[in-house]
């Protein structure tokens, strides 16, 4: 066979889309030969990855490609994280629009999507709640699904904001089983004392009569970081097993093992101030009225005032004095210049996760091509984390969910419909212990130039005391359960050749129930129970032009559990019956194909409400937003890719914000010489000047534009070599608080190269190529008083061998 008609062969199995025309995905018909040479070139030019290989099911649950579905959504590919040096959730707003990210203290755990954090999915099953408790690995994907609104009926109830779904690798081969066995081991090295191993292997296996294949991936990361006193490691195992059996009958099954120590939450910079921001200058000095008087290197309990209510020695003050002896800075007090390695960390920080995935699904096509599916999923994580100024947790939580569903065709004259009906059970079990109510937290305190003393670290409940000692109890240990029972269906109906109509919806029964038995919970007492029915659904119309424009309009109305950071309830929450609430989504916009399937994209502009947990208590806070998002892939040349995406987006949040907040010593009235050793809040963020209604979610900047472009050399004697370069520019952001701390609009540029001979590759990444200085604010109730240094220059050298 020739290598033109191999690529032919090629480009018919896996279904490229080109000239608005996707191929049989069996290689079955004839295709116009123009649009098979077009298929020809879109795979000859993709070598960044950036062009999708196969439908997929995240968007509606229905086998759909991305360029044709009626919602905003990108896909990132193995390949494209490779070029891009994307190696945390951070990274992806280089590939995606509307996806940047504020610092949930340092830990890339969630994507922040449309200005709200978004939920993590691993193929079609939402996992444990993980906002910031540890670093999402993305290095076992085949692929990365970003959707821009609700989850399909199919996956589950969930919020407008958007989700990102995981697709683990495995020995399918563009949808085949591989034929022979491979693999890849590699070692990174770089700045920081930066090292990670991982390798990976498929095998075809055939058990009988039947076909498939097993793929193993894993990942050992022993890696210091660009902030000093953060030491992260982690270690990764991932298995997949994929088999088509006698009749019709295939299944597939395997998991994920996760292990991390070191995520480590930091605030970054504390005592902000604009000076701080501009010129790096830090106020100095230390208050030493509060003494470690029992020599074990932490401040207890008893040294602050009697537990859980303080004297007036106590470290925050719960209002507005002109001065405090107890918040005065008394030792050192002066400026210095801070170093953008330096940041709140101490020795006795820890964080310690383990998580756990499996899955397996069984399918059944029959004759007329409609499938009956069943699927299982299993998702469990224990994290144990300390930070010093004031903030120890204990997260243990699990979840399973068993799902059927049918898939079918049918026609009714003109008109035909794709369609999936069925049904599913989850079940959650999670205890979330944090101690934080009785105020024993100043972030301020810390004089970061000097590093941590013994009378600014705080206690914690792991810490051992000696006997008539008070130490530190779990102020808060809720025990919560919910189960969700859910009819739901999804239709995809062809009302004429290029005009499409897709339904979908669900309606679910939640059972909920929560317990605190803390020792200073602050909610109600007892057993909450709770029990109540509630229906999504959404519908699109897209309409396929004859010139590669597909215009479409969409709308999307959901419902969502509001869960913590444990994925549990709080029992306020079950008490008051905010537990449950709504979300909905407006979208129109255009996806295009053009230039022979070349130039792909697409430009949405959206209107969403939403709601998100806000405070410690917590309370249920509405979000409106509203924005445009473009996207853009240009495979220009045989050597030359090109990506852009780029969006404006406008937060609110609904007023009035009745959360409890921590804010600056200067919102207070205090200079900060006078603050620094204690802490201050308002238990309702209403009461401050200006925040009495709706007030700009300024966080999250205004727009992020991001442009990449990638060269692939021809194939040479001597190999193959490739360079990207990119650049991603976010607008200012700032606190929430009025006369807030502004932090500038700033650019990144990162770059990457790579040499390939035979089995061998040799890739250099360079990370902030320019060394640029940015910071981007923390999140949650401490977003104003911490902010997040950007890390400078960093390089890595990976080696590759393939076999």
């Amino acid at each position: 066979m020739s290598i033109r008609a191999c690529l032919l062969a090629s480009a018919m199995a896996v279904g490229v889309l080109a000239s608005g025309q996707a191929f049989a995905r069996d290689g079955a018909g004839e295709a116009p030969q123009a649009d098979a040479v077009d298929a020809v070139i879109v795979l000859a030019r993709d070598k960044a990855g950036l062009l999708e290989k196969r439908p997929s099911t995240t968007v509606f649950g229905l086998e759909k490609p991305l360029l044709e579905t009626p919602r905003s959504a990108s896909f990132v590919s193995d390949i494209t994280l490779t070029r891009y040096g994307i190696e945390t959730l951070d990274g992806l707003t280089a590939v995606s629009p509307g996806t940047y990210t504020a610092s949930f203290y340092g830990v890339p755990g969630a994507l922040n999507i449309r200005g709200t954090l978004a939920e993590n999915y691993f193929r079609g099953f939402k996992r444990v709640e993980n906002r910031g408790t540890y670093s999402t690995p993305i290095g076992g994907a085949a692929q990365i699904e970003i959707v821009r609104g609700p989850p399909t009926p199919i996956y589950g109830a969930g919020k407008v904001g958007g989700l990102l779904n995981f697709i683990p690798k495995s020995a399918r081969d563009e949808g085949r089983f591989l034929t022979n066995p491979k693999g890849e081991i590699t070692a990174t090295f770089g700045a920081y004392d930066k090292k990670n191993l991982s390798g990976q292997v498929a095998l075809p296996v055939r058990l009988g009569a039947a076909d498939g294949g097993i793929y193993a991936y894993g990942e050992i990361d022993d890696s210091k970081s660009f902030y000093r006193g953060l030491h992260p490691k982690r270690q990764l195992a991932e298995v997949s097993a994929d088999f088509d059996l006698n009749n019709g009958w295939s299944t597939a099954f395997g998991g994920m093992v996760y292990h991390s120590t070191g995520d480590i939450q930091t605030p970054g910079w504390n005592r902000l101030t604009q000076d701080l921001i501009d010129r790096g200058t830090y106020v100095t000095g230390r208050d030493t009225s509060l003494v470690d008087a029992d020599g074990n290197g932490r401040i207890t309990p008893g040294e602050v005032g009697p537990y859980p209510f303080g004297s007036s020695l106590y470290i925050p003050y719960y209002g507005f004095p002109a001065t405090d002896a107890n918040h005065t800075l008394d030792t050192g007090l002066g400026t210095t210049k801070l170093d953008p390695r330096t940041v709140y960390v101490s020795a006795a920080d820890f964080s310690k996760t383990w998580t756990n995935t499996l899955y397996f699904d069984l399918a059944k096509r029959f004759d007329d091509d409609s499938v009956l599916k069943l699927q299982l999923f299993y998702d469990d994580q224990d994290n144990k984390r300390f930070v010093s100024y004031g903030y120890p947790a204990w997260f243990k939580s699990s979840v399973w969910e068993a799902r059927a569903s049918y898939a079918f065709k049918r026609e009714f004259g003109a008109v035909g419909a794709s369609t999936i009906v069925g049904a599913s059970y989850r079940e959650f079990q999670g205890r979330r212990r944090e101690s934080f109510n009785s105020g024993l937290i100043a972030i301020d305190r810390r004089d970061i130039s000097v590093g941590a003393q013994p009378n600014d670290i705080i206690d914690s409940p792991f810490s051992a005391e000696p006997a008539g000692v008070q130490g530190l109890d779990w102020e808060n240990d809720n025990r919560g359960t919910w189960s969700q029972t859910g009819l739901f269906f999804t239709s995809d109906v062809k009302l004429t050749p290029r005009l499409t109509l897709t339904l979908g919806g669900r309606y679910d029964w939640y059972d909920v129930a929560a317990h605190d038995t803390g020792v200073l919970p602050f909610t109600v007492t007892g057993r909450q129970t709770d029990d109540r029915g509630k229906g999504t659904y959404g519908a699109s119309l897209t309409y396929q032009t004859p010139v590669g424009l597909m215009p479409y309009i969409s709308y999307a109305k959901a419902s969502a559990l509001e869960v913590s950071q444990a994925g549990e309830i709080a029992p306020g929450l079950v008490a008051d019956g905010s537990w449950l609430s709504d979300s909905d989504l407006a979208e129109a916009g255009v996806k295009f194909q053009l230039l022979r399937g070349t130039l792909v994209g697409s430009l949405a502009a959206y209107r969403q409400n939403r709601t998100q947990l806000s405070g410690l208590t917590p309370v249920v806070q509405g979000t409106r937003a509203k924005g445009v998002e473009l996207e853009v892939r240009w495979l220009a040349s045989e050597h030359f890719s090109f990506t852009a995406t780029g969006n404006a987006q406008h937060t609110t949040v609904k007023g009035p914000d009745t959360s409890f907040q921590y804010i600056p010593a200067y919102t207070a009235g205090v200079p900060g010489p006078h603050g620094y050793g204690g802490s201050y809040v308002v238990w309702t963020f209403s009461g401050l000047p200006g925040r009495g209604g709706d007030y700009d979610y300024t966080l999250i900047p205004k727009s992020v534009v991001s442009l990449y472009g990638a060269y692939t050399s021809d194939q040479h004697d001597w190999g193959q070599a490739g360079a990207t370069l990119g650049v991603t520019h976010v607008t200012k952001t700032s606190g929430t608080v009025q006369d807030a701390v502004t932090y500038p609009a700033y650019a990144v540029v990162n770059a990457s190269a790579y040499l390939t001979r035979g089995p061998y590759t040799a890739e250099l990444n360079i990370d902030n190529l320019f060394d640029k200085l940015y910071f981007t604010p923390d999140a949650d109730t401490y977003a104003n008083l911490g902010a997040l240094p950007g890390k400078g220059r960093e390089w890595r050298v990976t080696l590759k061998r393939t076999f």
